[in-house]
């Protein structure tokens, strides 16, 4: 395996600190960025720790030039900073919804935005960001995390159309449940309303397993080393059985509802219409 420059945000804990680990035993250079550099594992020269604030677009892009400045190229970069908060959309105040917003979405924006001028220059490159089973499922609780995520998913899939001609792979990761500190530490709570029981009972079910999720971060991690080697990464990757389990759920959900509202979809149309032929948008084979 040639040795990779890894660009990697949220890199002192969780899964970006598993990634770090496992980029740099693989042989790749890696710049780990996080807002506290001092809390960067080492792992000897492989390891250039930075500090980066990812929802401060001047911060993304000082770190992007200081990366180059001491490796040259990037070659992968991993958009993983990010937090959880949980709450019924009525009891998060808007301070706390935008704030999700801003290191779960907008950090992801001002990364890739700083990047972007380097891969294209390269005609390389891959970016892999890190959403979450729940950036095409939506749960009680999360409406702020899983508004961010969504909107990760939507973004990378135009990068996807947009960047494939250039020579430069998006790849979105699908991440389960998975034992970091997501749902324990990291998490913070909304003031309660008592109307809202079903946000309660998925919170209380939420807090039982965190400790106790399947997913294993350092296999995770090394997952995420072998799509950056593939030729042609998915655009989607899961990581999980549980996260596999509930997307195939949650797409049959999806294709049977879309046929119960089929009739109403059609009814719509100027009589003697037809649906444009846009087949290559969604056939993702490399071609």
């Amino acid at each position: 395996m040639s040795e990779l420059n890894w660009f990697i945000t949220g890199s002192s804990r969780g899964l970006g600190k598993s990634l770090v680990r496992a980029a740099a035993e693989a042989g790749h250079r890696v710049i780990a960025t996080a807002r506290t550099p001092g809390t960067i594992e080492a792992h000897g020269d492989r390891v250039i720790p930075l500090a980066l604030d990812v929802t401060d677009p001047a911060a993304a892009r000082a770190a992007v030039a200081a990366a180059l400045d001491r490796v040259g190229r990037i070659d992968v970069v991993v958009n993983n900073a990010g937090q959880g908060f949980f709450g019924a959309f009525e009891e998060m105040t808007a301070e706390q919804f935008d704030a999700q917003v801003a290191i779960n979405f907008t950090g992801v924006v001002n990364v890739t935005r700083a990047v972007l001028p380097v891969l294209r220059r390269q005609r390389s490159g891959h970016i892999i960001q890190v959403s979450s089973v729940g950036g095409r499922i939506g749960a009680p609780g999360l409406s702020a995390y899983q508004a961010s995520k969504f909107a990760v998913e939507g973004l990378s899939e135009v990068l996807w159309h947009e960047l494939k001609p250039l020579g430069i792979k998006v790849t979105i990761v699908e991440p389960g449940g998975f034992r970091t500190d997501w749902a324990g530490s990291s998490m913070a709570w909304a003031d309660p309303i008592d109307d809202y029981n079903a946000v309660r009972a998925f919170r209380e079910s939420v807090a039982k397993r965190a400790g106790g999720e399947p997913g294993d971060p350092d296999r995770g991690a090394r997952a995420i080393v072998e799509l950056a080697t593939m030729a042609d990464p998915p655009l989607r990757q899961p990581l999980g059985t549980d996260s596999y389990t509930y997307l195939k759920l949650a797409y049959e959900s999806n294709l049977a509802e879309l046929e119960r509202a089929k009739a109403h979809a059609v009814a719509t149309d100027f009589p003697g219409s037809a649906a444009p032929d846009l087949g290559k948008l969604f056939d993702r084979r490399e071609s």
